[in-house]
């Protein structure tokens, strides 16, 4: 059967729009959506870097939030309080409670479960707060709750190869007819090929290509690409 898993953030929905609106609220630089955005990427190498000690349980949750927003506005010359980091987080936390899909990514998901398509998700993060997320999109409209995989709940995070293999044991899989859709060229194009998976790296931010013998078997850089990448050939995989 042919199985199409997303990743969620950033892949379903835009992360920088409760970012852009938290950093408004509360550290109040008079910065452009531009340069917001780069201190968001910024916040996610942060994040990334202290994503293994966190899932370890090394480094709690609120040191791990604080870190990624205090690291990343250093870059760019602010400097934060921990009590402004911990408000940062919590207004992060409420903006992120109000989500939505992208358009097209609606479009995507209506697309391929009216062809009958098996479709999972399998995102990074602790249990509670990505359900939250799923909650917020309505995801369950087009995945069943138990194709919905969470590293906080598997004990392995991508791009380990077990989150991956989990996933192909729980939905007995046909490597040759699964793709996997995802924003981080790291821990989801290279996870997926790692496996034997085919992958569409979403680069709808741009970022350079890093240096690697992994490639994807597709590069869009917008979630309207990737709608008309299904729409051309609904048999893409």
């Amino acid at each position: 059967m042919e199985t199409i898993i997303f990743d969620v953030d950033d892949t379903l929905y835009d992360q920088t729009l409760p970012f852009k609106k938290a950093f408004t609220q509360v550290i109040q630089e008079p910065f452009s959506d531009e340069k917001i955005d780069k201190v968001y990427i910024a916040s996610r190498k942060y994040s990334d870097a202290l994503f293994d000690e966190w899932e370890a349980g090394e480094v709690s949750t609120q040191q791990l939030h604080t870190y990624r927003i205090t690291a990343a506005c250093e870059e760019f010359g602010i400097g934060l309080s921990e009590q402004t980091a911990i408000a940062f987080q919590a207004a992060y936390y409420r903006e992120q409670q109000r989500i939505q899909l992208f358009d097209a990514v609606e479009q995507l998901l209506d697309l391929l479960h009216q062809e009958n398509k098996q479709l999972a998700v399998l995102t990074n993060g602790g249990e509670h707060h990505q359900r939250m997320k799923m909650d917020q999109l309505a995801i369950e409209r087009w995945i069943p709750k138990e194709h919905i995989f969470i590293s906080g709940a598997l004990g392995h995070a991508k791009p380990k190869q077990e989150a991956f293999h989990f996933i192909e044991d729980k939905l007995k899989l046909d490597k040759a007819q699964t793709v996997y859709i995802g924003d981080s060229f790291d821990n989801d194009i290279v996870g997926a090929k790692q496996v034997g998976w085919k992958a569409i790296w979403l680069n709808h931010r741009h970022r350079k290509l890093p240096k690697s013998n992994v490639r994807s078997d597709a590069t869009v850089f917008s979630a309207k690409e990737l709608l008309d990448l299904f729409s051309t050939s609904i048999h893409w995989v």
